[in-house]
């Protein structure tokens, strides 16, 4: 099986309104962490094997995982015994193995990649952050790495402006105004497939950021392959980000929510 790799451990300076006690992924859409939202999407495509790499309270991640089955169903517990609980299952829970894996506090991308080579054991791994949302086709995506045959392949969104954009016309007057449109232009989406081979391009030093030498390396050797996609993208990076995507989700638009 393969498996999904997300990195946990950043700070999330940006959003230091709701990651004062809680790492970025924690930050909740709807009431649930955006990081849940992350592994239902791989779960839906069959994919149910996570390695999440740890960092910046990392503790509180463990925590919602081990509680959450029995912190959103009626439990008994006979505090005596506590192997005689019982969980009165009312719905259906995701069969996920997870791995918790301390990839350093301060540790870069790609050091904390490198730290859990040690737990992808196929040839190919996804790899992602845990605050971005997307619609993309995860079988797709695998199905076209492959047939690049290249080391890495990430996916390629348009990112919407932050500002409106304006289009001048004749005497100094605006010709159209569209207020923050979706850019023609690609970014990079930060949802990527890897072969295991990347391990040689990092290191675990934790200055080893994967987005810089080692993703310029990729490229001058023409092995990072671009999968484009076309629909729906948001990143979680500002507070303004995490009210957005939670207008979104009380106006029930949830566009990143592929599963039933």
């Amino acid at each position: 099986m393969v498996k999904v790799v997300i990195l946990c451990g950043g700070e999330g300076t940006r959003l230091r309104e709701e990651t004062e006690y809680k790492p970025k992924p924690m930050v909740t859409i709807g009431g649930l962490p955006i990081l849940w939202y992350i592994m239902k999407t791989y779960s839906h495509y069959g994919y149910n094997e996570f390695v999440l790499c740890l960092g910046y309270k990392g503790d509180s991640i463990k925590q919602f995982f081990m509680t959450h089955e029995m912190m959103h169903n009626d439990v008994t517990i006979k505090t005596s015994d506590r192997a005689r609980d019982v969980i009165h299952k009312t719905k259906d829970f995701e069969d996920w193995t997870i791995t918790f894996a301390d990839t350093g506090l301060k540790s870069n991308t790609g050091s904390r990649i490198k730290r859990i080579e040690k737990y992808i054991g196929t040839d190919d791994f996804f790899l992602t952050y845990g605050d971005g949302l997307i619609d993309s086709n995860i079988e797709d995506e695998l199905k076209f790495h492959r047939k690049m045959k290249t080391i890495g392949t990430l996916t390629a969104v348009h990112p919407h402006s932050k500002l409106g954009l304006i289009k001048p016309g004749t005497d100094g007057l605006v010709e159209t105004f569209v207020e923050k449109p979706v850019l023609y232009d690609y970014v990079n989406g930060g949802f990527y497939v890897f072969k295991k081979d990347v391990f040689d391009y990092l290191d675990i030093d934790e200055n080893c950021a994967l987005e810089t030498k080692p993703m310029e390396r990729l490229v001058k050797e023409k092995q990072l392959a671009m999968y484009k996609h076309e629909g729906f993208w948001h990143a979680m990076d500002t507070y303004k980000d995490y009210l957005e995507l939670n207008g979104m989700w009380d106006e029930g638009k949830r566009p990143w929510k592929v599963w039933k």
